[in-house]
């Protein structure tokens, strides 16, 4: 598990800008069990994470016309019981992170993995997510 004191900081960088941290199990369960559509941003200390993931969820979510009903986030390697739940609810999707997912009234409809975002940068993951929000949300 990874210190606070390194996490906290890139935790803010989303929950300043209104996204929920999910911290438990059970309030994976209850976030995603919500109607309507909720964004799930996987965070990591990945460089990735800096370099193109939080700077494009964050793109995307100031730029888009159509927004999700929730935000929120989890941190691998540090909420470890919640991102143990919340891969329950990305199978058949291997663990990755850091990863962004989108539910709809509980299903998972859009999921972008560490793949995907690696070596791309942040306005490309930003289209992909406004993109996957003009069609779900």
């Amino acid at each position: 598990m990874y210190p606070a004191e390194i996490v906290q900081p890139m935790k803010e960088e989303l929950t300043d800008y209104g996204f929920r941290e999910l911290l438990t199990p059970t309030e994976v369960d209850n976030q995603l069990s919500k109607e309507g559509t909720t964004l799930v941003m996987i965070n990591s200390v990945c460089g990735c994470s800096a370099g193109s993931a939080r700077p494009g969820v964050l793109m995307a979510v100031a730029n888009a016309s159509k927004k999700p009903d929730h935000l929120s986030t989890s941190f691998a390697g540090f909420d470890v019981d919640a991102i143990k739940k919340l891969r329950e609810h990305l199978l058949p999707y291997p663990p990755s992170s850091p990863a962004i997912a989108l539910f709809k009234n509980g299903q998972l409809v859009h999921f972008i993995e560490r793949h995907q975002i690696e070596g791309r940068p942040a306005q490309m993951i930003a289209h992909n997510l406004i993109a996957a929000f003009d069609e779900y949300c």
